[in-house]
């Protein structure tokens, strides 16, 4: 954190806890990037899926905790684009790394038309037209036969294990060609997911993430000041398609088999994202995080109780909604006024100061 002279001015976002933070997380992500050299195979797959479920849920975060968009149809992008990565390998006959671009950009188109009527809604409608869109997307899939049809279809082996990085990866790795795509995929939701993370930082510090704010908290007061609000909401929509699509592609190159169901379940792509962004923390870019990390540690500890462990997750949803309502990293940051991704804008600086601020 700077310090100002005397009668100068200053606005400021970083805080010497997010300074430090920023260290430690780049030391961080060397270490993930070096997980292969150590870490079992299953643990490499828990870290993709801890990953892939980060990204989901830190678009969902800004899409409704910075947006104002509730959306339970997210699961209409991951499946999307899990369906375009498996028509340009199959039907074009291209490398999946190029379908799992081909995912986010389908997701993005997917968003134009959906958008189109899904803005149309507002609140609790808005929730449930984004749920009808992703279903009628499903059904639609279900019928592409090309592609399976109802029962899905698996993708060839060759076209996996000759993706391109694979065979550098069994090279360095000494390993065969189903884990080096495990790996491969790993090290790509890592890059995901980092740059995901500093997308949304960096948007959120802009002029166009005040807009967003602004939109969030009062729709007709931004509208006053000349912020378009629509505009920035489709903006924001689209973007989150397009990355949820590339998610939902790298997913299905990593299971390498689809059906309908399993693309676009709700339970998996949405139910849960939602319950990790409320655990965490809606409307801060570390919710997610710690909510991803409490879903995994459920999982692991329950998963062997069936239909109990659903039943506790949705008890620990309740409570934390009642007794947390801004999530676990809400409640810390309330107790303890410590922010990692600081967005908040500090003036600090005047005369014969050189600490201190105040928000603006």
């Amino acid at each position: 954190m700077s310090l100002v002279s005397s009668n100068q001015w200053a606005v400021e976002t970083r805080t010497r806890a997010s300074s430090m933070f920023f260290v430690i997380a780049a030391v961080a992500v060397l270490i993930a990037f070096a997980a292969p050299f150590f870490l079992s195979r299953s643990g490499i797959q828990d870290l993709f899926f801890i990953l892939t479920m980060l990204v989901l849920a830190q678009c969902w975060n800004l899409l409704a905790g910075y947006a104002g968009l509730v959306s339970v149809g997210q699961q209409a992008f991951v499946g999307f684009g899990a369906y375009a990565m498996f028509a340009t390998v199959i039907l074009l006959g291209l490398d999946p790394l190029v379908g799992v671009l081909a995912g986010g950009l389908m997701g993005a188109l997917l968003a134009i038309p959906t958008g189109f009527f899904a803005f149309r809604l507002q609140g609790a409608y808005f929730a449930i037209g984004t749920w009808v869109i992703a279903e009628v997307v499903r059904l639609s899939m279900a019928q592409w036969k090309a592609l399976g049809g109802g029962t899905g279809t698996s993708l060839p082996t060759t076209a996996t294990r000759d993706m391109v990085g694979v065979k550098l990866v069994q090279d360095i790795f000494g390993v065969r060609s189903a884990q080096a795509v495990d790996i491969l995929c790993y090290w790509l939701a890592l890059i995901l997911a980092v740059a995901s993370v500093v997308f949304i930082y960096r948007l959120l510090r802009s002029r166009q993430g005040l807009g967003l704010a602004a939109v969030r908290d009062n729709t007709v007061a931004a509208r006053a000041v000349g912020v378009d609000a629509l505009r920035i909401k489709a903006a924001v929509y689209i973007i989150v398609a397009f990355i949820t699509g590339l998610v939902g592609a790298l997913i299905y190159v990593q299971k390498a088999r689809i059906s309908p169901d399993a693309a676009f379940a709700v339970t998996d792509w949405t139910a849960y994202v939602i319950f990790i962004v409320v655990i965490g923390g809606i409307g801060a870019i570390e919710g997610p995080i710690v909510g991803v990390l409490v879903l995994y540690l459920l999982q692991t500890l329950l998963a062997d109780y069936g239909s109990w462990y659903l039943l506790a997750l949705g008890l620990i949803g309740i409570a934390v909604m009642l007794f947390a309502p801004r999530g676990l990293w809400g409640l810390f940051t309330e107790r303890t006024g410590i922010q990692l991704f600081p967005v908040r804008r500090i003036l600090t600086g005047g005369t014969n100061k050189t600490n201190g601020g105040t928000n603006v």
